[in-house]
């Protein structure tokens, strides 16, 4: 499968491009101008785009999409809404007019329900929009919400939905593994699921 990676120069992103290569798949990076692609294999194919200002043909000749962006830790609030909300949704809408088989979410842990006193308020109610776009948007979704991430690349054993720790960790290799695997497993349709690694 074609399948576009947004943010696929970020730490998690980096990962799924590495797992969707090697199961076959062809990933397609959504990069900026400004965008480091040292990290990507060479023959990853790039596609200029900016979730900030996408264009209608961002998702051309692609089979499915993985979300796995964010405007990262040292943005503002402008910034947050922009990508993790409004750039999710946009890319969401245009994903649904290109006919795309699967649209898979990186959101996060309590982003069903954001808590309006978390240091992360602003940040959970972006995510919370995207995925209530994503949810209603008529497309075959996924939605995954890891517990804080690590930088390490995992053993592949995970925990699922109601058996997760809240307070546990989630390897960023897992997190990839899981997103890739949501692209085509059918257990995956439709559902959104918490996530930690074991």
């Amino acid at each position: 499968m074609n399948i576009l990676v947004a943010g696929a120069t970020g730490k998690t992103g980096i990962r799924v491009t590495e797992q969707l290569r090697e199961q076959g798949h062809t990933p397609i990076a959504l990069v900026r101008d400004s965008s480091d692609t040292s990290a990507l294999a060479s023959d990853v194919v790039l596609r200029k785009g900016d979730l900030t200002n996408l264009t209608a043909d961002a998702c051309e000749d692609c089979d499915a999409v993985i979300f796995a962006a964010g405007s990262g830790g040292t943005t503002g609030p402008e910034m947050t809404d922009k990508v993790d909300r409004d750039g999710a949704k946009d890319l969401v809408d245009i994903a649904a007019k290109a006919g795309i088989s699967r649209f898979v979410m990186l959101s996060s842990v309590g982003a069903d329900n954001p808590d309006p006193d978390s240091e992360l308020a602003h940040y959970l109610q972006a995510k919370h929009e995207a995925d209530v776009h994503l949810r209603n948007s008529g497309l075959d979704y996924a939605i995954l919400r890891p517990v804080a991430l690590t930088d390490d690349a995992g053993n592949r054993n995970m925990i699922f939905g109601d058996s997760v720790d809240v307070k546990a960790k989630a390897a960023r290799g897992d997190v990839a593994a899981a997103l890739v695997d949501a692209v085509t497993d059918p257990e995956w349709k439709n559902q959104a699921l918490l996530m930690q690694s074991a």
